[in-house]
């Protein structure tokens, strides 16, 4: 494979928006699964989270294949749950895309320490950017599994030659978490804006 395992995920970024500026569903699911294999590289560390991400993106891409065309724009769906009042619901796809955010919030901010903390350990950098992040949404449970969960975090050194592949991972790494946000800052926005981005996990 040439490059990194951040490459597939920066070439699909460059499709997430229409021409009109609007986020396209297929496409940012599609960077948000390409990110999944540089998860599985924290082995058990991040099986919490990886099966959060997935189940948020079969969540949406479920509602997405039932409509294609309807559902071509990212916040159509959002809308219609909305309208019909069932965007709070556990399962809907409002709450989906908020918590998949959220845990792609948490990996810029855990890739983005292991570009500025050279000297920090992977399970510092993994509770920092939890912190940052997702704490503040989980309740007690949450919280605990998870913090238990970055104690099996890899080697540092190990982590970073397993995802290097053949490119530039620093570079790449960078990359991701200046490219990436923007479309996650988006998401934040509009589910502020109906409301919807302050909705806390047990």
């Amino acid at each position: 494979m040439e490059g990194t395992v951040f490459t597939p995920c920066l070439e699909g970024m460059k499709h997430v928006k229409s021409e009109e500026g609007e986020m396209l569903t297929k496409p940012f699911l599609d960077v948000c699964k390409l990110i999944l294999p540089v998860i599985d590289k924290f082995g058990a560390a991040m099986v919490l989270v990886k099966s959060d991400i997935g189940g948020n993106i079969s969540r949406l891409e479920n509602k997405y294949s039932s409509d294609p065309s309807k559902y071509n724009l990212l916040y159509s769906m959002i809308q219609e749950e909305i309208e019909a009042k069932t965007a709070k619901g556990s399962s809907s796809c409002t709450n989906g895309l908020l918590w998949l955010t959220r845990a792609m919030d948490f990996l810029v901010e855990l890739f983005r320490n292991l570009i500025e903390h050279p000297d920090w350990a992977m399970s510092q950098a993994c509770t920092d950017s939890y912190g940052k992040t997702l704490k503040k949404w989980h309740g007690w449970l949450a919280s605990s599994s998870f913090t238990l969960a970055m104690k099996l975090a890899p080697d540092r050194k190990k982590f970073m030659e397993v995802i290097g592949s053949t490119g530039d991972v620093n570079a790449d790494m960078e990359k991701f978490c200046t490219t990436f946000p923007p479309f996650l800052e988006e998401n934040h926005k509009f589910l502020a804006g109906v409301g919807m981005d302050n909705l806390k996990a047990s």
